[in-house]
């Protein structure tokens, strides 16, 4: 595999959601040649890149990969349900390698006089009507219990006839006498009945439950009319358990029938659109793509287009079409539908889902190739909510720390374009402000910063962000406005009752900005945040150990300023420099004043 098909690929996993769903691999022809499901698409995938295979098939499988698609759904068994489909679809080449050589299991109804149903690898039409292959097991097993519990039907080898039946050749078995079978091989049921279960089992195989139910509810209401209740029960049992069946194996109910769902979500130069197509409850097509704008085109004009794009590709006959709003678009005998609840609504909100879900990841993968690109897209975006009349290029952030009002320092942060600048980043020592008062020492560093940008005639910041809410933004207002006459947008960061970040203030009287706590653009912001306290409390931290350790190293005669800068600097605390040899202590000031150092700590030991 090439490295670039490589990176493009790493691309793709990495942006993957840990979400349910169905991936698919692609060739260079654009096949899909492998359909997978995972309960977490992203750990599943990304398993495939990150070891060496030694099954030579998945290794010969990952080398023929040249794209990545995949369809997110709400529960993994809507997964192994799409899963099914698309392979039935698609019949993917590697689907059937993957097994070590074995096919995948079907359900066979046997040609004989009393059919059995059962699992089998081995495919001989003459033997019988095959269902399947089914690639996850679990689903086929499921399939089978449903069948046998609503229709207990022979499951021996023997080969019952009508005529050895009237003549008395067959004796019941075990599955008899436990209620497994219902022993129509010792004429417990005629053949007609026997057919009509076979014919049903069928009709559930192929997926028709839904005429199945209904005529397991008509039969279980003629007999409550004539009054036999406990035959109605029984009826009834297996209408609920066929209910229950298809509720689970369903993405939605099979009352939708025969649809196709579209949903869309327009940027400025570029739209997305989703297309599922439905049949049964079942999505048996899924596909997203993205169309680049011309004219300004609205959504509505892009959604008839990407409508028109997909009918052509995929052939489809449905006529019903579920759109999230109206469209200027008549297809003969098409009806288009605007669901507000229930399961076509549900259907929507899934192809919404993929939709968001696909242009996430093209702009991350975008992001990852272009990382200026980001950062203007994320100052535009600031822009755009704040109203502000520039892109805020370069932003910066106060905080102050303090213990107790004892060494109080400040620090400011600078971001230019979304990324830290750290050689612009700046430490105070507060000078003028005594006892623990965080907006007078707010006050005093930004008069001395902007006080300075403006006599050395430095760029000012396009937006000044305050570590607090609105009674920080507005005493830094108070300096940049009312003091230093600049106009410099200020904003401010407010945290809940847990200390965290939780909305972000602007303008006079300061306003909530609406803003998703998860987007990338109020991580950001949470990320200057949580920059600008880490640099503020890390300087308060050094200026406190060096004053403590100082404090210590005042009182010893003979050990002057720069030894205690330079023990300082060496040792970083006194229990180091307790700890210390002779020899080390030596190295670093000398015989003599390692000896006094030693001879005075050892001292302050004793007194203590």
């Amino acid at each position: 595999m090439k490295e670039e098909t490589r990176e493009y690929l790493k691309g793709i996993v990495s942006n993957l959601p840990d979400t349910p769903g169905c991936y698919q691999y692609l060739d260079e022809t654009g096949t899909i040649i492998y359909v997978g499901k995972a309960k977490r698409l992203k750990r599943r995938v990304s398993s495939y890149f990150q070891k060496e295979h030694q099954n030579l098939k998945t290794a010969h499988l990952v080398e023929c990969i040249r794209d990545i698609k995949y369809v997110i759904v709400k529960t993994e068994e809507d997964a192994l349900l799409l899963e099914n489909n698309l392979i039935k679809q698609w019949n993917p080449k590697y689907n059937i390698l993957l097994k070590d050589g074995k096919t995948y299991p079907s359900i066979v109804v046997t040609n004989e006089e009393f059919p059995r149903i059962f699992q089998t690898r081995k495919i001989n039409k003459r033997f019988g009507t095959y269902f399947g292959p089914y690639s996850h097991v679990g689903a086929m097993h499921m399939m089978l219990e449903l069948i046998r519990n609503l229709y207990p039907i022979r499951r021996c080898k023997m080969a019952v006839t009508r005529e050895g039946i009237e003549k008395g050749r067959y004796r019941e078995c075990l599955d008899y006498h436990i209620h497994n079978c219902i022993g129509p091989c010792i004429g417990k049921i005629s053949h007609e009945d026997y057919m009509k279960w076979i014919a049903e089992a069928k009709e559930i195989l192929k997926g028709n439950t839904r005429d199945v139910e209904r005529r397991l509810q008509q039969e279980m209401m003629q007999l409550a009319e004539e009054m036999r209740f406990e035959e109605a029960e029984q009826v009834k049992r297996k209408y609920l358990m066929l209910e229950s069946y298809r509720s689970k194996s369903e993405v939605v109910s099979s009352v939708v029938s025969n649809v196709d769902v579209f949903n869309i979500e327009a940027g400025e130069k570029e739209a997305y659109i989703n297309y599922l197509h439905v049949v049964n409850g079942c999505i048996t097509q899924a596909f997203t793509f993205e169309m680049k704008k011309r004219l300004d085109e609205s959504p509505e004009e892009l959604l008839v287009l990407g409508i028109g794009e997909m009918r052509k590709r995929y052939p489809s006959g449905s006529r019903e079409i579920i759109v999230p709003f109206p469209v200027e678009l008549s297809l003969d005998g098409v009806e288009f539908t605007i669901p507000q609840k229930g399961d076509k609504r549900k259907l929507l909100e899934l192809s919404r889902m993929n939709v968001l879900q696909y242009k996430k990841d093209r702009l991350l993968q975008s992001d990852k190739l272009n990382p200026e690109q980001k950062g203007v897209r994320l100052m535009k975006e600031l822009q755009a909510l704040l109203g502000m009349d520039k892109m805020p290029v370069t932003i910066e952030c106060f905080d102050n720390s303090n213990s107790q009002g004892t060494d109080p320092v400040a620090g400011c942060v600078v971001f230019r374009m979304g990324k830290p600048s750290k050689k612009d980043y700046r430490k105070y020592m507060i000078k003028t402000v005594e006892g623990p008062d965080d907006y007078a020492s707010m006050q005093e560093v930004v008069r001395r910063r902007y006080s300075r940008m403006m006599e050395e005639q430095t760029p000012l910041p396009d937006l000044i962000i305050t570590d607090g809410g609105r009674g920080q933004m507005e005493v830094v207002r108070r300096v940049v406005e009312d003091e230093l006459g600049l106009h410099i947008p200020i904003a401010g960061l407010a945290k809940d009752n847990r200390h965290r970040t939780h909305e972000l203030l602007y303008g006079f009287p300061p306003q909530v900005v609406g803003m998703k706590t998860d987007s990338p653009l109020f991580r950001l912001l949470t990320h200057i945040q949580d920059e600008v306290h880490r640099f503020a409390i890390t300087y308060h931290r050094d200026k406190r150990s060096k004053h403590q350790l100082a404090s210590e190293l005042d009182e010893i005669k003979g050990i002057g300023p720069k030894t205690r800068e330079v023990l300082i600097k060496h040792f970083r605390s006194v229990k180091r420099i307790r700890e210390a040899s002779k020899e080390a202590l030596t190295s670093v000031i000398g015989v003599n004043k390692a000896k006094i150092l030693r001879e005075a700590l050892a001292q302050a030991d004793k007194n203590l």
